[in-house]
C-alpha cells in the first residue's frame, strides 16, 4: 500500500476542527473536486478514467442552481418520483419489474437528496443539511432493502424517509406539503 500523502493528515486535522456536519459535508465535497480535477484520484468507472477527461479535470464550477425556486424544484424533481414511489409501495410487490420501480425510485430520491446541500438556506442551513442527510440515510436504505426484495425493510424505510421529509417541511415550509404513505 503506497504511504499516505501529508495532504491527508492536514485534511483529518482541519476535519477535526469543523464544528458542523454541513461544514464536513462541504469540506469532503470540495476534497473530492479537488482530487478529481487534479488526477490525483484515478479511480474509473466502466473504462473511464478522471486523468482521461481534461472537461472534467479542468473544470472550475461547482452546483449551481438551475431553478431559483424551491417550490419550483420540489415539485419537478422530488414530486413525480415521490408519487410513483407511492404507488409502487401501496402493496408488497409481485415481480421484479415492480421491485426495480422502487429500486428506481428510491435511488432517485436518495441521490437527489445530495442536490439539497447546493441549496442551503440562509438561516437554518446546519437543520436543513441534518434533514437532507436523514432523508438520503433513509433513501438509501429503501434503496438496499429493495435490492434485498425485503419489503418490511423497504417499508419502515420507507415511511423513515417520508418523515425525514416531513419534518423539512414543517421547519421550513410551515407544515405544508406533508407527504403521506
Amino acid at each position: 500500500m503506497p504511504a499516505r500523502p501529508p495532504l491527508f493528515d492536514l485534511l483529518r486535522k482541519v476535519m477535526r476542527t469543523m464544528k458542523t456536519s454541513a461544514s464536513l459535508l462541504i469540506l469532503a465535497g470540495l476534497v473530492s473536486a479537488a482530487f478529481c480535477m487534479t488526477g490525483a484520484f484515478s479511480g474509473s468507472h466502466s473504462g473511464y478514467t478522471v486523468a482521461a477527461v481534461p472537461a472534467v479535470r479542468n473544470a472550475v464550477a461547482g452546483p449551481e442552481a438551475v431553478e431559483d425556486s424551491m417550490h419550483e424544484f420540489m415539485e419537478y424533481v422530488f414530486q413525480p418520483t415521490y408519487r410513483r414511489l407511492k404507488v409502487s409501495m401501496a402493496a408488497e410487490p409481485n415481480d421484479n419489474k415492480d421491485w426495480k420501480a422502487i429500486k428506481s425510485d428510491s435511488l432517485i430520491l436518495a441521490e437527489s437528496c445530495n442536490l439539497l446541500f447546493a441549496r442551503l438556506p440562509a438561516e437554518d442551513a446546519d437543520d436543513w443539511a441534518q434533514h437532507a442527510t436523514a432523508s438520503r440515510t433513509d433513501g438509501a436504505a429503501l434503496y438496499q432493502a429493495a435490492r434485498e426484495k425485503d419489503f418490511g425493510k423497504a417499508s419502515s424505510a420507507y415511511r423513515a424517509m417520508l418523515n425525514n421529509c416531513n419534518a423539512c417541511h414543517r421547519q421550513f415550509e410551515n407544515g405544508k406539503h406533508i407527504l403521506v404513505p
